[in-house]
């Protein structure tokens, strides 16, 4: 009987489990085309699901935009946790950070445009990539590899620029976002102090293969 009352249990889990990702993914899907102000009835009905399971997740509408800007903060920041494992030196973290997320754009759009409808908001979110970049940008100043005063104003030009550039390769598709991705941290790398020899050279090294791995984020 008991497992029995376990196995239903764990069952009404993974329903509320799919119930939430699905008003979450409905949320992104309505933020990244720049509707923030439509009914929650509406949102209920993209994910398919009743009005009443909504306020069984959310207390309102704002809070379920809050959590899916969330979710894709954390889901860009483990990415980029993942793709850069290999790597010890913090200012090619940081680098290969920078040139992955401008190439991110292009192969995830929704996301993308989820993160870039935030805007500047973004910029001081402990979520994501601005405290990974802090942490690299200090770490790396720290072990004498970048030559940076103050590590907010850095952020500040760093934030500023992924977003721009974001934009940047929305507004012009025909843009090679790889090309764009790396010159950008290229001088981003010798405005933080690495000679332009090296910072040319760190971002000619290869990366991950994203094209496979968004085809493993579409098979799963």
């Amino acid at each position: 009987m008991a497992k029995e009352a376990g196995a239903a249990l764990n069952r009404l889990d993974r329903r509320k489990a799919r119930t939430r990702a699905a008003l979450i993914r409905a949320a992104q899907a309505f933020i990244a085309d720049g509707q923030t102000s439509v009914p929650i009835l509406e949102i209920t009905q993209a994910a398919d699901v009743g009005m009443g399971s909504f306020y069984n997740h959310f207390d309102s509408k704002e809070d379920l935009f809050h959590a899916a800007v969330e979710e894709a903060l954390d889901r860009h920041g483990a990415l980029l946790d993942e793709l850069t494992l290999d790597l010890d030196d913090p200012a090619e973290i940081f680098a290969r950070s920078f040139r992955l997320t401008g190439r991110l754009h292009r192969r995830h759009p929704e996301l993308s445009k989820v993160l870039l409808n935030r805007g500047m908001a973004l910029t001081r979110s402990e979520r994501g990539l601005v405290p990974r970049a802090r942490r690299d940008i200090q770490a790396a100043t720290q072990a004498g590899r970048f030559t940076v005063a103050d590590t907010e104003l850095a952020l500040t030009v760093a934030a500023g620029a992924a977003l721009s550039l974001g934009q940047l390769l929305h507004d012009q598709p025909d843009r090679d976002d790889a090309r764009a991705a790396d010159q950008i941290t290229e001088d981003l790398l010798r405005m933080f102090g690495l000679p332009a020899d090296e910072a040319r050279e760190v971002c000619r090294r290869p990366l991950p293969n994203l094209d496979e791995l968004a085809q493993g984020d579409s098979a799963a």
